[in-house]
């Protein structure tokens, strides 16, 4: 039997995920289209048609992936982790000065160094559908200005990637100060993007020199 007197420890959740439904779906779309008009060159093509194909898909292949269904953004109590097209970004509440929304969403270190969100895409005309539901609650003469606290399915004045800047910085501002959320930003390439581009890059270039 356990003692009472023990602290009760707190459950651990998962982390929060942010990305664009819509970056995805296009991503998906254009690897469909890249496959189907790639493997045909590839199995039809004559000469060195298959290689430029090949090289063709090994080039564009992680760029579409890299743009579209790679970019994501964890967040949990002890941090923020940012998957980008090119790097990964991990960063504990504590080295995060603060998220700011504009023409994009973007969080700014202590040090001064910018990292845009690039899974949280900043929507102007979802930025315009909320501001007329809010007009259309403060018209009807709603206190909470459309607000639900209690009732998820009421539409939020807000667009859903300013809600996003809102979750995150809340978080922000409550864990920063914990023990677990200090340290130092870290930034790592993702050289599985890299590595192939560059490859498929180079071998395009030297098959359309040889021609």
């Amino acid at each position: 039997m356990s003692d009472p007197r023990e602290p009760v420890a707190e459950p651990v959740y998962k982390d929060r995920t942010y990305r664009s439904p819509a970056g995805i779906a296009g991503g998906v779309l254009l690897l469909a289209l890249g496959a189907w008009l790639g493997i045909d060159a590839v199995i039809r093509g004559e000469g060195r048609t298959p290689w430029l194909a090949l090289a063709g898909l090994l080039l564009a292949v992680p760029l579409v992936v890299a743009f579209t269904v790679r970019p994501v953004v964890y967040a949990n109590d002890d941090r923020l982790r940012i998957r980008n097209p090119f790097r990964t970004i991990t960063l504990p509440w504590a080295s995060v000065a603060t998220l700011r929304s504009g023409y994009s969403n973007e969080v700014l270190t202590n040090a001064g160094t910018k990292f845009q969100l690039w899974a949280i895409p900043v929507s102007l005309r979802g930025r315009k559908r909320a501001a007329r539901r809010q007009s259309q609650a403060v018209a009807a003469g709603d206190p909470t200005n459309g607000r639900s606290f209690h009732d998820p399915a009421t539409p939020s004045t807000r667009s859903a990637g300013d809600q996003s800047m809102d979750d995150l910085r809340d978080l922000a501002e409550r864990r920063a100060a914990e023990e677990s959320a200090q340290g130092e930003p870290v930034v790592r390439w993702a050289y599985e993007i890299l590595a192939p581009s560059v490859a498929g890059a180079v071998l395009l270039v030297v098959l359309l020199a040889v021609t």
